[in-house]
């Protein structure tokens, strides 16, 4: 099966394909494209967040962490969307937990990490109380926005996947003592060895996006 994959940032994204790759096995073939494929970092810093902005976080080649407002790649992303259906894809899946407007059209189906996780995490939790992590301080209100409408309360804390192991370690060891019986590290950057830290440190169920949004996929590539 021919998959399109759209990262907000550039492409490829091998630090996530690493955990997809093992799932999708030889059945899945993955064609990706990226909002900022092209873009020098000093353009990209033109496109920094306001007051008030949806704010994104993501990687580049070189393994540099950006912040960014999604008004600004919108139609960056619509080009990425566009080559991939040009390639002849079946599917296009979506390197990001964000919310993105309907404007956003393709004519093959375009899976969401964020709607996957919104119907997915209410069945998953029993007290209906996360915790969401979250790569910024300055996504930490959106997020907890975001969760509301799905669960009963959501608290959100900032650790990057691209930052310092320590941080992370930090905030598992926050989320610990914090009343939520479920944990969702809400950005696609985050990987396995994040997911094994976070339930280690923590003693909580944690849900990793990035391998269950793979496991949709191998849903509708699994034919033999």
């Amino acid at each position: 099966m021919k998959v399109g994959a759209v990262t907000i940032g550039q492409a490829p994204r091998n630090d996530v394909t690493c955990d997809l790759i093992p799932i999708f096995g030889d059945k899945v073939e993955l064609v990706q494209r990226g909002a900022l494929d092209g873009h020098t970092l000093d353009e990209i810093r033109q496109f920094a967040p306001a007051e008030g902005d949806y704010v994104l976080v993501s990687r580049l080649l070189d393994g540099t962490s950006v912040t960014f407002a999604e008004k600004y790649i919108l139609p960056r992303l619509q080009q990425a969307i566009d080559e991939l259906e040009a390639n002849e894809v079946e599917l296009i899946i979506f390197f990001c937990t964000g919310s993105f407007p309907d404007s956003i059209r393709s004519s093959v189906p375009l899976l969401y990490p964020r709607d996957i996780l919104h119907r997915m995490v209410p069945l998953l939790t029993k007290t209906s109380d996360m915790i969401a992590i979250t790569p910024s301080p300055l996504q930490v209100r959106q997020t907890e926005e975001k969760w509301c409408g799905y669960v009963k309360h959501c608290s959100a804390l900032a650790a990057s996947p691209y930052g310092s192991w320590t941080d992370l370690q930090a905030a598992a060891q926050k989320v610990k003592e914090m009343p939520g019986d479920l944990v969702v590290l809400d950005c696609i950057g985050y990987d396995q060895k994040m997911k094994n830290m976070f339930a280690q440190e923590s003693g909580k169920h944690i849900v990793l996006p990035r391998t269950l949004l793979a496991r949709v996929v191998s849903e509708l590539a699994d034919i033999n």
